[in-house]
């Protein structure tokens, strides 16, 4: 394995100081792909070409994200917040941040919600030397824009890098976060996120998972049991939801008090009389506020909440599925696996195997079982 600290523009070594059978390579410019493409080598890579779709070939395969996922991923969080008014930010002549963009308007559109949307340079060191210069021209343009939203605004962006300038922009623009603007991003960089102010709630992706079925693509490349390369996707998982997006926008004040104390207790086993009780309205008032402000009812939220928290456990966590369920409120394993198969068609098990499964793709095992 050739390892040197150069920078994603600088392409393969030269001289004879490497003699690789194989390449994986996350490609920036036209020069390094080509350059790749002459050593006649499989590779595997990602972004051939910013404004053009991942497209397989004979030699190669390409790493993809499945941006229509996120979008879809992105657009049902801030729907969940209760927002009614939404924007997209993304970088211009970017073909992940344009599907995402697409797919994220018609969704919500879909659901009869407006939809405004932004594009910037991409502006980060990897991408332009001089980004720096590059958004302080820009910051002007995106602090109107935001100010021009009707608030409150769910805003998704492209990535990370995006969802932190929008923040940074929101401070200039005198704007609450994420009272005025709820954001999410996408790639949940532990970095970027948290050093945000607000910390900045992403979606996060299965990037292990892919990076193994990308080896084993490669692999088999290489081997010559797989014959013609393909697009690896790179999957979302979930939002993990930090400050930036956590809001309840809701003109209601009685639903307000009762999102809150649901989001803030449905760990500790509430039931839907401890709601009505702690807001001091009926039952069947609290019922009819919840089903014209949400579309949903009061018990259906409080499961919402406790399976939504039950994922991310699952996810981040190798805590058992006994303890997940108490830790989110269920009284029993049995009433836990009952819902979260009524939710998510799968148990509670089943979906912590297919997340973290790192077997072989239906794509790899058709390859082999027809190389």
């Amino acid at each position: 394995m050739y390892v040197a600290p150069r920078h994603l523009d600088q392409v393969l070594p030269e001289g004879d100081s490497w003699n690789g059978t194989g390449i994986i390579a996350r490609i920036r410019s036209p020069q390094m792909e080509k350059q790749i493409r002459l050593t006649g080598l499989p590779f595997v890579a990602s972004q051939i070409g910013e404004s053009s779709p991942p497209k397989a070939g004979k030699r190669f395969g390409e790493i993809d994200t499945h941006s229509k996922a996120i979008a879809q991923i992105g657009a049902k969080h801030l729907l969940e917040r209760g927002l009614r008014s939404f924007a997209f930010c993304g970088f211009m002549n970017c073909h992940w941040s344009s599907v995402r963009e697409m797919e994220y308007v018609s969704l919500l559109r879909e659901k009869s919600f407006p939809c405004v949307t932004r594009h910037i340079h991409m502006a980060s060191w990897i991408q332009q030397p001089h980004w720096l210069d590059t958004w302080r021209h820009e910051q002007p343009g995106i602090v109107s824009w935001l100010r021009s939203l009707r608030k409150p605004v769910g805003l998704m962006a492209c990535n990370d890098v995006c969802g932190r300038q929008v923040l940074q922009a929101c401070v200039v623009a005198g704007l609450r976060v994420p009272d005025d603007v709820a954001v999410v991003g996408v790639d949940n960089d532990d970095l970027i996120c948290e050093l945000s102010d607000p910390p900045l709630s992403s979606v996060a992706l299965d990037v292990e998972r892919a990076g193994y079925e990308s080896a084993q693509l490669l692999d088999g490349m290489m081997s010559g049991r797989i014959k013609e390369g393909y697009v690896v996707h790179v999957k979302p998982t979930h939002v993990v939801t930090r400050r930036s997006s956590d809001v309840i926008a809701q003109d209601d004040r009685l639903m307000v008090s009762a999102l809150r104390f649901i989001r803030d207790h449905f760990a500790q086993g509430i039931s839907v009389s401890d709601v009505a009780e702690e807001v001091g309205a009926s039952r069947r008032t609290l019922e009819r506020h919840f089903s014209m402000a949400i579309g949903r009812s009061i018990l259906s939220e409080i499961a919402r909440c406790r399976i939504e928290r039950a994922k991310q456990l699952l996810l981040e966590t190798d805590v058992s599925c006994y303890r997940v369920a108490s830790g989110v409120g269920f009284n029993s394993l049995k009433t836990f696996n009952r819902t979260f198969h009524r939710r998510e068609a799968v148990t509670p098990q089943g979906f912590r195997k297919m997340a973290r499964s790192t077997s072989r793709s239906n794509d790899v095992s058709q390859a082999l079982l027809g190389a």
